[in-house]
């Protein structure tokens, strides 16, 4: 009997310990239920409180065009040239006597830079002179004689021939003290030949002979090069558009040929801001060159600070008639795509267009705008790279600054 109640009161126990896990599974599930539900009516309370609200519109900075008389320049590319550039060669023969300059030197027209040796043409320069002494003395003692026989002849005394003999003697001797004057004048010049100046101011290249090297021995003997810096030329090519655009703008200005000479130039080596550079239209073709098609023009600058040196790649512009009322923007606002440049500018209703917009030449850090744009537009000039077409802006207007004029050297 005590085994059948211990059983029993073990089945008991199992029983009631299974009701408290059951009882314990179904609180754990209302409490998920519970806190589900719960949730959902937050979040659904939450939605219907924070509607979602879009961000207002970005500020971005807009300007009218710049309106002012833009100067067009006819811009092209040249090439610095010497005015004057020589080989210095020896004219006659002889050793070299003395270089009287070093190498680079500038020095002016008329500097003795190179000495024959002159020796032998001091000799033949005396040699000349006393030549014509001779021919001078023979030339008197002929006209004497002729003068004797032209009165012996008058009275009969002395014959024709003689006469005739007589004659030719002074006329021999006349021809002979001509020609010792021109003996004397090669004598000097081949003396004067024995100094080589400079043919005008330059700087004289590096010596190609040295003391007491014979020159000028069957040909002439190159002795070195002299080259004027000072004033430069710069020679650059017109195209045929251009040159026709010109000559409708000369003739409508009523400008003559002179006139052109007056006319500046502006010229910027590759490493310089800006034109520094100035001086004045010089020489144009008579006609344009078949192959190219283009205008060869050649201005003239002052160079007395050697800033320039023939052979330097150079920008070149002239300047043509002022225009005024031009539309400027700055330069970095204007976009490219495969259509052409565009701007963005800002509509009555503060959303951006996309406007296709023809270029004009650029003015200091500002761009002329010949097509694409009115003067009341309101072009963007910041955030370009965070705003699209189409979006609406919030526009904060600014003003475009006028471009610093370049200086003037």
């Amino acid at each position: 009997m005590g085994g059948d109640s211990d059983w029993r009161s073990s089945a008991r126990e199992r029983q009631a310990q299974a009701d408290r896990s059951r009882l314990i599974r179904l609180r754990t599930l209302a409490l998920i239920a519970g806190s589900v539900l719960a949730s959902t009516l937050i979040v659904s309370g939450c939605g219907e409180k924070n509607a979602f609200v879009p961000p207002p519109p970005p500020k971005i900075e807009v300007a009218l065009p710049l309106k002012q008389t833009v100067t067009r320049y006819l811009e092209a590319t040249g090439n610095t040239a010497a005015v004057n550039s020589t080989t210095l060669v020896a004219r006659v023969q002889g050793f070299i006597q003395d270089i009287k300059y070093k190498d680079g030197d500038a020095v002016k027209a008329g500097t003795v830079l190179f000495v024959i040796e002159q020796k032998p043409y001091q000799l033949a320069l005396e040699q000349a002179e006393a030549g014509q002494s001779s021919a001078a003395a023979d030339t008197k003692k002929t006209e004497a004689d002729y003068k004797r026989q032209v009165d012996l002849a008058a009275k009969n005394i002395s014959s024709q021939s003689t006469l005739d003999q007589a004659t030719a003697a002074k006329d021999a001797a006349v021809a002979k003290q001509k020609q010792s004057q021109v003996d004397i004048e090669q004598a000097q010049l081949n003396l004067g030949y024995t100094e080589v100046k400079a043919p005008f101011d330059g700087i004289v290249t590096s010596r190609d002979v040295s003391l007491g090297q014979l020159v000028g021995a069957g040909s002439p003997t190159t002795l070195a090069t002299i080259v004027q810096l000072n004033p430069i030329y710069v020679n650059f090519a017109v195209s045929e558009t251009d040159v026709q655009s010109i000559r409708a703008g000369i003739k409508e200005r009523g400008l003559t040929s002179e006139d052109l000479k007056k006319i500046p130039i502006e010229v910027g080596l590759q490493s310089e801001k800006g034109y520094p550079h100035r001086g004045t239209l010089d020489y144009a073709a008579p006609s344009l060159t078949a192959a190219t098609g283009t205008l060869m023009v050649r201005g003239i600058l002052p160079n007395a600070d050697r800033a320039l040196l023939p052979g330097y790649f150079v920008r070149v512009r002239v300047p043509r008639a002022p225009e005024p009322d031009r539309l400027l923007v700055p330069d970095r606002v204007v976009g490219s795509d495969q259509s052409g440049r565009y701007v963005l500018v800002a509509n009555k209703d503060d959303v951006l267009e996309q406007r296709k917009v023809e270029l004009g030449q650029q003015v200091g850090e500002l761009r002329v705008i010949e097509k694409g744009i009115n003067a009341d537009d309101r072009v963007v000039i910041s955030g370009l790279m965070t705003v699209v077409p189409g979006e609406k802006i919030d526009p904060v207007l600014k003003t475009v600054a006028s471009p610093a004029a370049e200086a003037t050297p």
